[in-house]
């Protein structure tokens, strides 16, 4: 439990640190997947509270800004967890019945990731 701590501390300092000027934070990403990190390790079992912060990661995330730093700091978490399973990252979305804006994904190129209405409205012009 003490490793975990200091894990999830150290992570939530590295996500901080990553995210300045950018609108939304690591800490705020790593809060709400916090629950989920057992689960993506394949320790654990699927949670209603790892689907709840899957809820209201992509609840917070509405702008193109926000989803593409949510991406980069989800890959920055993923890399930082102990058998980190990319199987259950991708299908977490879909288990949770939440309709993600990306793919969970450490390959994913999230300079890629648009909000839908901000994508139209830039290749419209």
């Amino acid at each position: 439990m003490a490793s975990t701590l200091r894990f999830l501390t150290c992570l939530v300092t590295v996500c901080i640190v990553a995210s300045v000027g950018a609108p939304i934070s690591c800490g705020t990403v790593v809060q709400s997947m916090s629950p989920c990190i057992t689960y993506l390790s394949g320790r654990m079992d699927l949670t209603a509270a790892c689907c709840g912060g899957v809820r209201d990661l992509n609840a917070i995330a509405q702008t193109t800004p926000d989803r593409q730093q949510t991406c980069k700091c989800l890959q920055a978490v993923a890399k930082k967890i102990p058998g980190f399973n990319q199987t259950r990252a991708s299908d977490l979305p879909g288990k949770c019945r939440v309709s993600f804006p990306f793919p969970i994904s450490i390959s994913t190129n999230c300079d890629n990731v648009h909000h839908e209405d901000e994508e139209y409205m830039v290749y419209v012009q």
